[in-house]
């Protein structure tokens, strides 16, 4: 099966590229295709991954077709061949006070 996956803002900038078509085999849950990307994309997995928890989910908006992963499963959301993942790094940042 095929997964493309689209990386927008820093993931795009970390990559050198703004998409990856993986080519998969058999039923694969989400947490499987992340490992997948870390794998082929160097320097990655300090941006797209907590530390801590190792999931995206804290520093990362993970869309599958549209929708958030949290509707789908979470990291357990089943895909599917055809799938399109978006990786969209959100940015954290404080209030400054002068």
């Amino acid at each position: 099966m095929v997964v493309k996956i689209r990386m927008l803002g820093l993931f795009k900038k970390v990559a050198g590229r703004e998409e990856i078509l993986l080519n998969l085999s058999g039923e694969l849950r989400l947490r499987e295709v992340i490992e997948r990307i870390l794998e082929e994309v160097d320097g990655l997995r300090d941006f797209l991954l907590d530390p801590e928890l190792k999931d995206p989910r804290p520093n990362t908006i993970v869309l599958v077709n549209g929708k958030e992963i949290s509707l789908l499963g979470g990291p357990e959301a089943v895909i599917k061949d055809g799938d399109e993942i978006v990786l969209i790094p959100v940015i954290h940042g404080g209030l400054r006070i002068p």
